[in-house]
């Protein structure tokens, strides 16, 4: 149940551990993508079998681009809290720094934490230079999250989302010492 399904390697924080998924998290992200209160407010939930799409798509992630969603755990506890990482779709035009966490993690840091790891690592060890964040416009908490990473929009919307602002971060350096 708790065997990884990709090659991702394992990064920790202070407080977390992040992970490649496992089988044993599709019942918790399908819950989320189904009814979390924040995917309702804004018209984004998906039906159980989307969501089982979703996490593939995650999955598949890892295998075409050596990169994408993380599980975020504590150290004691395998539990998923939520999912941060790195996505590029087909019609997106750059890589994006994402993060989902679940209701009961929301408002512990844990997105931030997570973000920053997650960002270093795209740096220093993808070799990607630039990540920007595809933000619902109404999405107080996320921008939040966004602007302590340092990250800035003026505004402009995502062509491939028309509802989510654009948040460019600050460029890394990859393989820096």
């Amino acid at each position: 149940m708790n065997t990884p399904l990709t090659s991702a390697p394992t990064l920790k924080t202070e407080r977390l551990i992040l992970r490649g998924p496992h089988r044993g998290d599709l019942p918790e992200f399908t819950r989320f993508m189904t009814t979390a209160p924040s995917l309702v407010s804004q018209g984004e939930t998906v039906s159980k079998e989307e969501a089982w799409y979703g996490f593939l798509t995650g999955i598949g992630h890892w295998q075409w681009h050596g990169f994408g969603f993380f599980t975020l755990t504590l150290h004691d506890d395998d539990a998923p809290l939520g999912r941060v990482g790195l996505l590029k779709h087909s019609n997106w035009p750059e890589v994006e720094l994402a993060w989902h966490l679940f209701e009961e993690s929301e408002g512990s840091g844990y997105a931030t934490e997570a973000a920053r790891t997650v960002r270093q690592w795209a740096y220093l060890q993808k070799n990607i230079e630039q990540l920007f964040s595809y933000i619902h416009h109404e999405n107080q908490a996320s921008q939040a999250v966004a602007k302590r990473l340092g990250a800035t929009t003026d505004g402009t919307r995502a062509p491939h989302e028309p509802d989510a602002e654009i948040w460019v971060h600050p460029p890394g350096t990859p393989n820096a010492p």
